[in-house]
Order: C-alpha cells, then sequence, then structure tokens
C-alpha cells in the first residue's frame, strides 16, 4: 500500500480544515487549557505528517524505482557518473525527516531563547528603576496608566505600575496579579514559543497562523480562570478595563491588551464549562491526534 497519498490528504486537512473546524467550535472557551493542548497536539501531527510525507516519497516503491532519488535521476540532477547509489533512497528517506525536526528544534530554540534575552534586558531596567514590594510580591513602576504584567522563566517577575496600586481596589489588584502568577505557574512562554517557532517554519499555512492567534488568547483566558478560582468575575472585569490600554513590553504577558473585549465578555457572561464527557473525549482527541499519521503511514494488519 502507497501511504503518501494518505498522508497528504491527512496533512492537508490538519493544515487547513481542522482549523476551521477549531475556529467555529464552541466549547475551548469553556475548557481553554484543552484547547491550547488540542492546538498543540495539531501542529505536531502535522510535522509528524509533512516529515512522514518526505520520507514516504523517497522511499523506493513498486511503482516508482526509487521515490524521489529516481525522479531526481530522471530529471538529470541525480550523479554524473550514471550509476544510482541503491542506498541514495534509505539515506534521502532519512535526511529529509530528520532537516524537518532540526529545523523545528532549532526554530524554537530561536525564539526561546530571543524572548529569554528581551526580558532579561527588561528585568534589569525594570529592578534599576522600580521598587520591590514584599506585600504585593510584585515590582512597582513609577507609570501614570494603570498596568500590569509578568515576566516568565528561570527568574520571573510581576510588574505593576504605581497607578494600578493606587487607582485599582484590593480586590481589583488581587484579581490582577493572580491573574499574572497564572502565567507564570503554567509556563505559558514556551506553549506561545513553540507555535511562534511552527509559524516561522510553516509561514502562510493558516494552522500556523490561527494556532498563533489563539494560543495567545487561550493562554489569557486560562490566566484568567485562575485568578476567578479566588476572585470575582467584576473585580477581574474592571480591572481588565482599566489596564486595556497598557501597553506590554516584548515577552511579557499582560493583563490587559487588544483581547480584552473578548475576554471581558467570558468573564462576565455564564461561568459554562464543559461537560465532563466532551472533557474527556477532547482530551483522548489531543493525545490520539499526534499518532493518527503513525497509524496512516504504518497500518496495522499490513505486514
Amino acid at each position: 500500500m502507497n501511504a503518501v497519498p494518505v498522508l497528504v490528504g491527512y496533512t492537508a486537512a490538519v493544515g487547513f480544515i481542522a482549523p476551521r473546524l477549531l475556529l467555529r467550535a464552541g466549547w475551548p472557551h469553556r475548557a481553554p487549557a484543552l484547547a491550547v493542548a488540542v492546538w498543540q497536539a495539531l501542529l505536531i501531527s502535522f510535522s509528524i505528517g509533512v516529515a512522514l510525507t518526505a520520507h514516504n516519497l523517497a522511499m523506493p516503491a513498486e511503482h516508482l524505482e526509487a521515490g524521489l532519488v529516481g525522479l531526481l535521476h530522471s530529471c538529470g540532477l541525480g550523479a554524473g557518473t550514471g550509476e544510482r547509489d541503491p542506498h541514495a533512497a534509505d539515506r534521502l528517506a532519512v535526511a529529509l525527516p530528520v532537516a524537518l525536526g532540526l529545523t523545528s528544534v532549532a526554530a524554537f530554540t530561536f525564539h526561546v531563547v530571543r524572548a529569554r534575552r528581551a526580558r532579561t534586558r527588561h528585568r534589569a531596567a525594570v529592578d534599576l528603576v522600580g521598587r520591590r514590594s514584599a506585600r504585593l510580591s510584585a515590582t512597582v513602576l513609577p507609570y501614570d496608566v494603570p498596568a500590569a504584567y509578568c515576566l516568565p522563566g528561570r527568574r520571573p517577575r510581576i510588574v505593576v505600575s504605581d497607578a494600578a496600586v493606587r487607582e485599582l481596589a484590593p480586590e481589583q489588584l488581587g484579581a490582577v496579579l493572580a491573574h499574572e502568577r497564572g502565567h507564570i505557574a503554567g509556563r505559558h512562554h514556551l506553549a506561545l514559543a513553540a507555535v511562534e517557532a511552527f509559524q516561522s517554519v510553516f509561514r502562510g499555512l493558516p494552522l500556523a497562523r490561527h494556532a498563533r492567534e489563539q494560543t495567545a488568547l487561550l493562554l489569557e483566558m486560562v490566566a484568567d480562570d485562575r485568578a476567578l478560582r479566588r476572585y470575582s468575575g467584576d473585580a477581574l472585569a474592571t480591572a481588565m478595563y482599566a489596564m486595556a490600554a497598557a501597553r506590554t513590553p516584548k515577552g511579557a504577558f499582560a493583563a490587559g491588551g487588544h483581547t480584552v473585549l473578548i475576554r471581558l465578555r467570558r468573564v462576565l457572561g455564564p461561568r459554562a464549562t464543559a461537560h465532563p464527557a466532551l472533557w474527556v473525549s477532547v482530551a483522548v482527541l489531543a493525545v490520539v491526534v499526534p499518532l493518527l499519521p503513525l497509524l496512516v503511514a504504518c497500518p496495522p494488519g499490513l505486514g
């Protein structure tokens, strides 16, 4: 059985159709952490699908003398000696997936390191001009606009403006700080780096574009939910509204930002949660989806 057509169809469905279906679904905003896992599973599944497609194209097949090697040879792009290396197809079949894997790892490393450097520079500036508040467990900056954000990583910081400390009620300020602690505890910067790396490798792909946008929004919702465990929706919503216009430094997570309107409707609306059956089904799907390309390429019972 030639798995290439099935792999191509599956990978195309994951890259172009699955994002649209997920965007139209209503459950991701009810279970944002689970939705982030599904987006990550789609990225992994697409990458594996592309790698396996390249592997199968390079491998010799019954109806194709030497896969891509044979195609290159027939186009005059093979070895100049006229003799075909019998192991060239095997090497190419391994080299293509490995190259894709190394490219993805390099892209992820690049985004992690770049964001870390930006946070390190900003952390040094914050420590220089701000004052540490033991009561808030945060650094207070002299800034005349209510603002709060966190710098995640190995030496995390929660930064809040003195305007926010003055103008927000204690419950509002507590909700904002709980939101930022949610980002740090969840290591959300790594999930964001993963989708940014995928987008840099597969630029222009709908899955890459929507995964980047949705993951950023969903991670804010996850942090909102953490704050709502201890504080009221009104307190969080009014604090978010007060800080909507504040600017966020690169590499940081903020309680405000351009997604505030969507999150405000969610925080102030009915607190609907995903049904346990839906939660379990989607969780299983998130685990299974990355394995589907392997099942397509190596279907059981076909030895």
